[in-house]
């Protein structure tokens, strides 16, 4: 049994949900997403609650049960707050910038690299080397933060390149290190 599956997805004030076949769109202000759902999953909205259910115990449609209720929980919360990913760039000499909707990153190359936006993302850099990627499409701006790090990935010595807020690494000793155990 689908336990996420089973969770409601409250709608908060101002969001509106329309069912057009198999495809839900939400919708609040300016902000509009739509996606394509499995007709093994029916979704209604009763007394302002999403409510996902399944035709059948099978074992595709009981993964598509929670599977549903979270991409209309994400789809709910992105119209009405939005998503962020925030990235670090460490390194001498290492910056970001942004011209238009080009994100311009300096990470060690001889040559500036150039990252296109897609529409729907917006990036703020702050301070040089803190990206905030933000959107309403959670999948989009998770998807843009790992393009944008995939770039340059922090090195496992020194910690120079581009990683997540939060991300801890593990540096790793090196040569002297090697040689101060044997």
């Amino acid at each position: 049994m689908s336990r996420v599956g089973l969770l409601p997805i409250s709608v908060p004030q101002g969001v509106e949900v329309v069912f057009e076949g198999n495809e839900v769109v939400v919708r609040k202000d300016k902000n509009e997403l739509r996606r394509c759902f499995s007709t093994a999953t029916p979704i209604e909205l009763k007394d302002g609650q999403l409510l996902v259910t399944r035709i059948s115990n099978n074992r595709t449609h009981r993964a598509l049960h929670g599977l549903t209720r979270a991409l209309l929980a994400n789809m709910v919360e992105g119209v009405s707050k939005g998503f962020e990913r925030v990235l670090e760039v460490k390194g001498v000499g290492y910056n970001a910038s942004q011209e238009g909707d080009k994100l311009m990153l300096q990470v060690g190359f001889s040559h500036i690299v150039e990252v296109p936006l897609p529409s729907g993302i917006k990036a703020v850099i702050e301070r040089n080397n803190l990206i905030h990627i933000q959107g309403i499409d959670k999948e989009t701006v998770g998807e843009i933060a790992a393009k944008i790090r995939a770039i340059r990935p922090a090195d496992p010595y020194k910690g120079k390149g581009i990683k997540y807020a939060g991300e801890r690494l593990r540096l790793k000793p090196g040569k002297a290190g090697k040689a101060a155990k044997g």
